[in-house]
């Protein structure tokens, strides 16, 4: 299962299969992001794809000689963007692709709009949702929940996004969900829903062992959300950000234009692909091995004295450059994560939080976190993550001593809002909630049956359901079924 392979796949097909000759892409907001994730610019000009617009652009010359290729989320705004673009088209064709379902009104909408009958081909490719490495996928869902209830347009896109994966993978799953949390039921319920209406979507070859969809609250495990991250991804991602592949290093003192903003992918740059899940402290041993690397080749290209010297210059320039500028952005995030663990202490910060985590005298850690708490090297974010960890870890503790720290935090100036933080984490993945022992103050094998007592199992259709036991029994497939395929042609209009 890999959701980078699927999404890519579906771009390739869009892109060689209306043939060949000039093409233009028209996208959304989205699926701009979900293209970007995959593939890069020069990979799609190698399509022959020339110019790129944005569904919502309001101004668009009329070039007929091209092939339009529409890559939307199935959205009213689309659909009716879409219609007006039909009614008076600016290309000689246009073969449309939906990231998602969509309904039959709006292909309806699409055909009357199509006057000129320039539409050849309607399709539905199931890439609704932004692939980032192979087993990790992102929905952009920046907020799903107001007071521990799901906002209604956040639940609906989870569940497209969710269909759109499985639909891409070829899975039709059982569904495990915790039967604890009202949001975990309600999503799984949503879930069963979309699988029966779309019985026909999700009719893939069975396998021996059903694929699981299973769903659990982060609230049963709010202290892993609260650690610092040390390997190479993560740690990028916590202390300087990665939004759609893309790290912003503006603010770092002395950057270079070029480097104000870098990719970070690893479908397109093969040291972080094998960096990427490695300690800090290897990836500074490697980092210096690609600089030797870059500085023996840096080398060699300075010796130009005869005519092949100047052709094998010429033809390796180009890696030579990428190879340059490689160098340059992994030399230059590294210098600025190692900056921000000395500036912070977070070697310092980072055991503590694995000492509550983990295990460690109460005692002995309260005066600790103290003392990092009052420190200036230690950051307001890292003086509230020890602060929850410690209103985490020491909850029902009869030490407990959260209102001390607390205190600290307010003479070290740390905003009100990030001080309420605590009793927000605790009022969210407290002990009165979690149907585990988290920090294993209990019998393991009492907590994991505890646990496993609230997974409640939904099992879409056609199957049915074993009662007690919470097995899939299956009916015998026929003698010569077919796998289909993620992608449901629709008639052109």
């Amino acid at each position: 299962m890999d959701v980078v392979q699927a999404i890519r796949l579906y771009i390739s097909r869009m892109l060689e299969e209306c043939g060949p000759g000039m093409k233009v892409l028209i996208m959304d907001k989205e699926t701009i992001t979900i293209v970007s994730m995959v593939y890069s610019q020069s990979e799609v000009l190698q399509k022959e794809v020339f110019l790129f617009e944005r569904i919502d652009s309001r101004s668009r010359e009329a070039l007929k000689h091209l092939k339009c290729i529409c890559f939307l989320r199935p959205t009213r705004e689309n659909v009716e963007a879409l219609s007006q673009e039909l009614k008076d088209p600016c290309y000689g064709a246009y073969f449309i692709y939906f990231s998602n379902v969509i309904e039959k009104s709006d292909v309806k909408a699409l055909a009357e709009a199509d006057d000129q009958e320039v539409v050849r081909e309607v399709q539905e490719f199931f890439g609704d949702y932004m692939a980032i490495n192979p087993h990790v996928f992102s929905l952009n869902v920046t907020c799903c929940c107001e007071n521990l209830t799901w906002l209604p347009k956040a639940l609906k896109r989870t569940v497209q996004g969710l269909a759109s994966v499985l639909l891409s993978l070829k899975k039709c799953p059982v569904i495990r969900y915790q039967n604890s949390s009202e949001v975990c039921k309600r999503l799984a319920e949503s879930m069963r829903q979309v699988i029966s209406k779309e019985a026909a979507l999700f009719d893939f070859r069975r396998t021996d062992i059903a694929p699981v969809l299973l769903i659990v609250d982060r609230r049963e495990d709010a202290v892993s959300a609260l650690l610092n991250q040390w390997t190479y991804q993560a740690m990028v991602h916590e202390l300087l950000g990665i939004n759609n592949n893309r790290v912003d290093l503006s603010g770092v003192s002395g950057i270079s234009s070029e480097l104000k903003e870098v990719v970070m992918s690893a479908e397109q740059d093969e040291f972080y692909a094998n960096n990427m899940y490695l300690n800090f402290g290897e990836i500074a041993n490697n980092i210096k091995a690609l600089m030797e690397e870059f500085q023996t080749k840096s080398q060699k290209q300075q010796k130009v004295e005869s005519i092949a010297d100047m052709k094998a210059f010429i033809e390796n320039y180009p890696q030579f450059k990428r190879m340059s500028s490689n160098v340059a952005k992994h030399v230059t995030v590294v210098g600025e994560l190692s900056r921000l663990v000395a500036t912070h202490d977070l070697m310092n910060v980072s055991e503590t939080e694995q000492q509550l985590a983990c295990q460690g005298d109460h005692s002995d850690l309260l005066q600790k976190i103290k003392r990092l708490v009052a420190s200036e090297k230690t950051s307001d974010v890292d003086a509230t993550r020890l602060v929850c960890l410690y209103a985490l870890r020491y909850e029902r503790h009869s030490g407990n001593d959260l209102s001390s720290l607390l205190e600290a935090m307010t003479r070290k100036g740390v905003p009100e809002s990030l001080r309420k933080t605590v009793k927000c984490v605790l009022d969210y993945g407290g002990a009165s909630f979690r149907q585990t022992d988290l920090f294993e103050n209990q019998n393991p094998v009492a907590s994991a049956k505890r646990f496993f007592k609230g997974l409640k199992v939904r099992v879409p259709f056609p199957a049915d359901v074993c009662p007690g036991r919470g097995e899939r029994v299956r009916p015998a497939p026929a003698a010569a079924e077919e796998p289909r395929g993620a992608a449901r042609p629709r008639q052109a209009a």
